[in-house]
């Protein structure tokens, strides 16, 4: 009996093992040649970026951003707008970055803006210089065709606003703005127009205090001479809610865009200058300068 118990035990012992090591040696390769793949797909992201960007800007109009209203394409550059704002009771307020930043195409369809919060600084009331809010964008491009086919786009987007701000240059709570987008273009002339609404998070009172606004841009531009963008823009706000339910405020703003002129190999450069011009009784401001530089990459 004790011959047999021995006789048995050895070969499961040694089967166990056998088993064992079968499955650790098979489990290694498969977690190295996992992680290989993962680090592969990575590498494979990176280093495909700029030719994927292509594809994607390939597939849309190729018309120039306007200077106020966001353009329904999907960019990507470095952005700095200045913007120089004058009220007729003598304030005066200097816009440092006007919330521009980084805009990039991660993916398929898809942008993300990546803002900086603009530094503001007045002439009164004194002391009360800042930064404001720190903006995001996101956007997803729904429709669209090139200047071959149809010359048209269409783009949802989604910004928000993190209330980073000083109590005078910031809102105090997060800003949402669902938006949508739309351009059609006409040989070297196209429209391009947004509508979008933008509601705090925060209760009742918020909403008093901020209100509800709705945002109408248009930008009619023709292109001259291959890099000259005039063009001229209709800035409205319609105030839906809260203690200025009902006021309206309409901005004029001719401008010219020149771009996109190459620099070296993907990069570029393209600037601007305009002006808005208050043409309405309700108004933040009567008139405002801006300046604008990108380099598209």
């Amino acid at each position: 009996m004790r011959k047999l118990a021995t006789s048995f035990t050895i070969p499961r012992v040694v089967y166990t093992t056998i088993v064992l090591a079968v499955a650790l040696g098979a489990a290694t390769p498969c977690r190295a040649q996992s992680s290989a793949s993962f680090g592969s797909a990575i590498e494979n992201y990176f280093i495909n970026w700029f030719p994927r960007v292509t594809q994607i800007q390939s597939e849309q109009p190729h018309w120039v951003t306007p200077l106020v209203t966001v353009t329904p394409r999907l960019e990507e550059e470095v952005r700095y707008d200045q913007l120089f704002q004058s009220s007729k009771n003598g304030l005066a307020t200097d816009n440092f970055g006007g919330g521009k930043g980084l805009e990039l195409i991660p993916f398929q369809a898809t942008e993300i803006i990546v803002g900086m919060p603009p530094f503001l600084e007045r002439n009164m009331p004194r002391n009360t210089d800042g930064f404001g809010d720190w903006p995001f964008l996101v956007k997803v491009r729904l429709l669209s065709s090139n200047e071959e086919h149809d010359n048209y786009i269409v783009t949802a987007f989604m910004g928000f606003s993190v209330p980073t701000g000083s109590n005078v240059n910031g809102n105090g709570h997060a800003l949402f703005t669902p938006t949508l987008a739309a351009g059609k273009g006409f040989g070297d002339f196209d429209v391009q127009s947004t509508v979008g609404v933008t509601f705090a998070a925060g209760g009742h009172a918020t909403l008093d205090r901020l209100g509800m606004p709705v945002a109408w841009n248009t930008t009619f531009q023709y292109r001259l001479f291959k890099y000259f963008w005039p063009e001229f823009e209709t800035n409205y706000t319609w105030q839906s809610y809260g203690s200025d339910t009902g006021h309206s405020t309409l901005y004029l703003t001719p401008g010219i865009l020149i771009g996109r002129i190459p620099i070296h190999d993907r990069v570029g450069l393209t600037f601007g200058v305009g002006e808005q011009v208050a043409v309405t009784y309700h108004q933040k401001y009567n008139h405002n300068l801006i300046l604008t530089a990108r380099i598209p990459f």
